[in-house]
């Protein structure tokens, strides 16, 4: 296009997200790049109730919108208006996902090229205390009239644009507009020079919201490639919108494998408990078996929730898998199902009376509850998975030890290990879960030939 276009939009709207709120108003100002040439502004009927917050926001209310057209008779004009133009707007893709969802309820298929002012802004007015357009206007001197109204809005997005075309010495917003340039598809207020730094590596990569703190924790074969694609596409519902207008920052860590990304990605998610993880927070261990003797001298094992306050002998993710594992201890043990608890009694239950007869030894009871407990915290594999470095300068190493997983690290190529304990020298210490053991014996089970065992490994 010989000639750039620009149609400057801002639309109000009944609510946060496209797919399930409609536009209010709407306004669009056309701009050939240096002055603005056509402008069009209108009220529009939603066909549903203009929740009070939203009145208390934009003042419009259910009655101003009563005699307005409805988007569907608008359809065409803001179509006209917008073919074959940059549509531009203050966080461009929320204006552009309503847009183009009323647009295809309406029958039109439109797509467009975006620019976001508030991105534009930051690369060309670095350094302002905000970016948003209230901030920005007061910051640059922009009269801004009916602020929160879409003929407002817009009036002032168009001075802004005008002011950036102006200072951009760099042609920053020419770049932006590529079909092929990363603006198109990052989140406003996310830089660039973050995503630009994403290495295409195995690893883990944050998320931050506007205040530093970690909002979303993810393991990548290839951190640049998958963190685009929480970028692409066109959804629009109202998490991935919030997601995405949260996003202020990423950061991230190389590992030499896809297994170390995973591990770390859930050792990550259960410290830092992200707000838009949801997965992996399945995970988390609810229940335990426990041990406790009542006043008769009888030993008791017990499944329950897990406490803070009482130390479980295993830890489990869910019910199911503890009543389980106690029943075939039960049975491999030959221990009484009486004194098999498999909802937590309290402290010091007993045996009713009509039991007491048919009472088994104490001591031989006892030794097989302590056998039990042995055999469960003992008798599993401890073992190392040795695999590629993130150079060649260096392995990486993974160390299970009586079947949890104790820890990951890596160890320099000129370093020989001939006992495979002496890998916790070179590893870092986390806390295990049930899931990543499963995910460490799964791995050991499709590659035998990188596990290095301290004892015989069972399956």
């Amino acid at each position: 296009m010989k000639n750039t276009e620009y149609a400057i939009v801002d639309i109000e709207t009944t609510g946060g997200n496209a797919s399930g709120s409609r536009i209010t108003e709407i306004a669009i100002i056309i701009h050939d790049g240096k002055n603005v040439i056509d402008r069009y502004e209108t009220l529009v009927n939603p066909e549903k109730d203009i929740p009070l917050s939203i009145f208390g926001l934009t003042g419009i209310n259910n009655e101003m919108v009563a005699n307005a057209p409805i988007f569907d008779d608008i359809s065409e004009k803001v179509l006209e208006m917008l073919t074959d133009r940059i549509f531009v707007a203050h966080n461009v893709n929320f204006d552009y996902s309503f847009v183009r969802h009323q647009l295809e309820q309406a029958g039109f298929k439109w797509t467009a090229r975006k620019l976001c002012t508030v991105r534009a802004a930051r690369k060309i007015k670095p350094g302002l205390a905000s970016y948003s357009l209230g901030k920005l206007c007061h910051s640059l001197n922009i009269p801004l009239e009916n602020q929160h109204r879409a003929g407002g809005d817009a009036d002032a997005t168009a001075i802004l644009f005008s002011q950036l075309l102006e200072c951009d010495d760099e042609g920053e917003i020419a770049k932006m507009i590529k079909m092929t340039s990363q603006d198109q598809r990052l989140p406003p207020n996310l830089p660039p020079e973050d995503f630009n730094n994403l290495p295409e590596k195995p690893g883990v990569y944050y998320f931050y919201n506007e205040v530093k703190k970690v909002i979303y924790v993810g393991k990548a074969i290839n951190l640049k490639k998958r963190v685009a694609s929480h970028f692409s596409g066109h959804k629009i519902n109202p998490q991935r919108q919030h997601f995405l207008r949260d996003i202020h920052g990423i950061s991230f860590e190389v590992c030499a494998t896809e297994l170390m990304a995973l591990l770390l990605e859930c050792t990550e998610i259960k410290q830092l408990w992200p707000t838009y993880n949801r997965a992996l927070k399945r995970f988390e261990e609810r229940f335990g078996i426990y041990q406790y003797e009542a006043r008769n001298g009888y030993k008791y094992l017990a499944v329950g929730k897990l406490s803070k306050f009482q130390t479980c002998i295993h830890e489990f993710n869910s019910l199911y898998n503890a009543i389980n594992l106690l029943g075939n201890l039960a049975e491999q043990f030959a221990i009484d199902q009486r004194f098999c608890k498999y909802s937590r009694p309290e402290e010091g239950e007993f045996l009713q009376n009509n039991e007491v007869k048919t009472m088994p030894n104490v001591l031989l009871h006892n030794e097989k509850v302590d056998n039990a407990i042995d055999f469960l915290l003992n008798n599993r594999p401890s073992f190392a998975i040795i695999d590629k470095g993130r150079s060649k300068d260096e392995r990486s190493c993974i160390w299970i030890e009586n079947g949890h997983f104790y820890g990951m690290g890596y160890i320099p190529s000129d370093v020989s290990i001939h006992d495979p304990l002496e890998v916790k020298n070179y590893v870092t210490q986390y806390k295990s879960n049930q899931y990543m053991v499963h995910l460490i014996f799964a791995f050991a089970e499709k590659y035998p030939r990188k596990v290095f065992f301290n004892r015989q490994f069972q399956n």
